[in-house]
């Protein structure tokens, strides 16, 4: 059956649901658990109830979209013999590669499953197993090895293993990178406006809505978009803060807006979106034959420039900080889980000197 866009309901007691079809079974949900997800519609005030059920169904759409199955957030069965420690992995291992996991995801679930076990004496798994696994990485690198292992053995132990030994191992600070802010805005947007249309609307929704371009914006569909423009609205799935998060859209950034139907990506026209790198593509092309773009000026530096200019607009560090996503004042030492910003107005939101 072809994938159709999830249908919003209220049941007999009041209850919003957001039911859908998945090879050939129909789903009824009432929260985003079994997608992994801490969205609920019916745990708010009623007058946003309607509008955290659309971001449900959109998170879902998303969810189902990525190739997952709701089955695979179901409780595991435990496996009933007692194994050792490295069986009980190898199972969970296969579980995960023979599940709908992206291959780059599944690749490196084998590479950490094949590192730990040369570190596993007698098959068992042990704290110390797990540290030298870790050992030699820098900051960047230990935490990414260090979140697939947390996803393995979770998954063993959901299957049978006793615990997790690495569960106290905290993951490294990371030092920020520096992307330096543009100081002749207008003219680079021009440079990238004649260059790809679609880098210059991802620019503009990095600059002006303060999304981040990889994803957040990739990702954008029409469904997550307010039929009137106003704004931009993300489940907990969608960004990288893990809550909902809602942002207002500036005007010069409606004017190159063109709805299409909710499963609709905004970029590709079509369900499917740009792969992973499309816009680290293209934006890598633009630097080459681009006379303004200096050294540390990224993707990102529009929504560094973007957060300067809507500090200096409205003086406001805690709106900067929910704008963001900074869980401190100093801004970028650590990110913050959750992310409310449905009371910024689209007077607040950076302007673009000039015309886009």
């Amino acid at each position: 059956m072809q994938l159709s866009y999830p249908k919003i309901r209220i049941d007999s007691k009041g209850k919003y649901y957001v039911y859908f079809y998945q090879n050939n079974k129909r789903y009824r949900l009432y929260n985003g658990n079994r997608i992994g997800s801490s969205t609920n519609p019916n745990i708010h005030d009623e007058k946003v109830n309607r509008k955290i059920a659309e971001l449900l169904a959109s998170e879902i759409y998303n969810f189902i979209l990525s190739g997952n199955l709701v089955e695979d957030f179901r409780a595991q069965k435990k496996v009933k013999t007692k194994l050792s420690d490295y069986k009980y992995l190898k199972i969970a291992l296969e579980d995960k590669l023979s599940q709908k996991y992206s291959a780059k995801y599944k690749a490196m679930l084998v590479f950490v499953f094949n590192k730990l076990s040369k570190q596993m004496i007698d098959q068992k798994l042990t704290l110390e197993a797990i540290k030298k696994t870790l050992a030699g990485y820098n900051e960047t690198s230990f935490n990414t090895v260090k979140r697939h292992l947390n996803a393995l053995i979770n998954h063993a132990v959901g299957m049978g293993l006793k615990q997790n030994p690495g569960r106290t191992i905290k993951h490294k600070k990371t030092k920020a990178k520096l992307h330096k802010p543009f100081d002749d805005l207008s003219s680079i947007l021009s440079e990238i406006k004649d260059f790809n249309f679609n880098l210059y609307l991802c620019c503009l929704l990095t600059y002006g809505c303060l999304l981040r371009p990889h994803r957040e914006i990739r990702l954008l569909t029409w469904g997550n978009i307010s039929r009137d423009l106003n704004f931009i609205s993300l489940s907990g799935y969608q960004n990288k803060s893990g809550k909902n998060r809602i942002v207002p859209i500036p005007t010069y950034i409606k004017q190159y807006l063109r709805p299409g139907e909710k499963e609709e990506n905004i970029f590709s026209r079509a369900p499917k979106p740009f792969n992973d790198d499309y816009f680290k593509t293209k934006w890598s092309k633009f630097k080459l034959q681009s006379n303004l773009v200096k050294k540390n000026h990224t993707l990102y530096s529009f929504r560094h420039t973007g957060a300067i200019r809507l500090f200096e607009k409205t003086g406001s560090i805690a709106k900067l900080q929910k704008a963001m996503g900074h869980s401190s004042m100093s801004v970028s030492l650590t990110y913050l889980r959750g992310l409310e910003i449905a009371d910024l107005k689209e007077e607040d939101m950076p302007m673009v000197y000039g015309r886009p």
